[in-house]
C-alpha cells in the first residue's frame, strides 16, 4: 500500500494582506482573520491548529533559555544577547533565515552538555504567540516522537526501522517498515514563509536534488518513497515549493508528484509557555503546480 495519500485541498481562503518588510518577516500575531475565513468558519479541520494553549505537545524543551539576536556571524553562527551578555549560538539549519537572524527579535536557546566554540544553540525564533523552530534536529526529533504517537495519520502502521539509509548515492534521512515492506522518507526543513504558506528551498541546494532524483527513480520502479516537508512556523495553512529559491529543484518535485513520491507536510511549532513543541497539523496541504 505504502504511504496514505489525502485528496484534500480545501485550504480555504488565504490572507494576501498580512504586511511584510522587504528583506524579513516580522512577528506574525496568530489573528481571528487568520484562523477563520471571511464567513467566520475556521480554515482547518478538527485536530489542525487552534490556538496555543489547544494544540497537542510533542515533546518538552528542557533548559531552554530566551536570548535577543544581534547579527550572524557566518554561516553557522549567530551573535545572541542573554540577559546582557554577548554569546555565540550555533545553528544547524543550512537555510538562508533571513527572515528570522534579524537583529532584534527574540529566539530561544539551549546550552550545550559540553563547552565547545559556541556557547549556545539558537533553535527557535519567537512568531508570538508561539515560536518557528529553525533547528533541524529538534525538527526529526519532534517527527519522531509523533511516529512514535501515532500523531500522523498518513503514516499509520509505519515503524521506524533505520534513521540515515543507503539508497542509490544518497543517504535518505529514514527507512521505514510498512506490513515488511521498506518505504524510504526524506524530511526537509519548510521555514520559509510567505503570508499563510510554508515553502522550502530558500536557496539552491545541490544535495536535495539528489535526494529528490533518487526517490523518484525508486517511486518509478514500484517502490515506496516519500517526502515530508516540516512547516515549523505558526500560521501557516499550506505548503508549496519557493520555485524562485531553486528552480531545478520546482521541477524535480513536481516530477516526483507524478512519478508516485509521496509529498507530504505536517506543521509544527515552539511554544513559549510550558517549553514544549506542539504539533499544529499532522495532515498540511501540499500545493504543487
Amino acid at each position: 500500500m505504502g504511504f496514505w495519500r489525502t485528496a484534500y485541498n480545501e485550504t480555504g481562503e488565504i490572507p494576501l494582506d498580512l504586511p511584510l518588510r522587504k528583506g524579513e518577516a516580522p512577528p506574525v500575531e496568530i489573528s481571528y482573520s487568520l484562523l477563520h475565513n471571511k464567513e467566520g468558519q475556521p480554515r482547518f479541520g478538527a485536530g489542525d491548529y487552534m490556538g496555543p494553549e489547544n494544540t497537542a505537545s510533542i515533546m518538552n524543551v528542557d533548559h531552554a533559555v530566551e536570548c535577543t539576536i544581534l547579527e550572524r556571524v557566518n554561516r553557522f553562527v549567530v551573535a545572541v544577547d542573554i540577559a546582557g551578555k554577548r554569546c555565540r549560538a550555533s545553528i544547524n539549519n543550512t537555510g538562508r533565515l533571513e527572515q528570522f537572524l534579524v537583529p532584534g527579535r527574540k529566539g530561544f536557546c539551549l546550552r550545550p552538555e559540553r563547552q565547545g566554540k559556541t556557547d549556545c544553540r539558537l533553535f527557535a525564533v519567537e512568531e508570538p504567540p508561539l515560536a518557528a523552530v529553525i533547528d533541524t534536529q529538534l525538527q526529526m526529533k519532534a517527527f519522531e516522537r509523533c511516529l512514535e504517537q501515532g500523531a500522523i495519520p498518513w503514516l499509520a502502521g509505519h515503524a521506524l526501522k533505520r534513521r540515515t539509509a543507503r539508497l542509490g548515492e544518497s543517504l535518505i534521512d529514514y527507512l521505514l517498515d510498512h506490513e515488511g515492506k521498506p518505504a524510504y522518507l526524506e524530511v526537509k526543513s519548510a521555514v520559509l514563509r510567505d503570508v499563510a504558506y510554508a515553502m522550502y528551498p530558500d536557496c539552491p541546494t545541490s544535495r536535495g536534488r539528489k535526494h529528490v532524483r533518487e526517490l523518484t527513480a525508486l517511486a518509478r520502479s514500484g517502490g515506496n518513497a516519500a517526502i515530508l516537508f516540516i512547516a515549523a512556523l505558526p500560521g501557516v495553512s499550506a505548503f508549496k515549493p519557493y520555485r524562485a529559491g531553486d528552480p531545478e529543484m520546482y521541477r524535480l518535485l513536481v516530477e516526483a508528484g507524478r512519478s508516485g513520491v509521496a509529498l507530504k507536510a505536517i506543521s509544527m511549532a515552539y511554544r513559549p509557555r510550558g517549553s514544549s513543541v506542539c504539533l499544529l497539523n499532522a495532515d498540511l496541504p501540499v500545493e504543487i503546480a
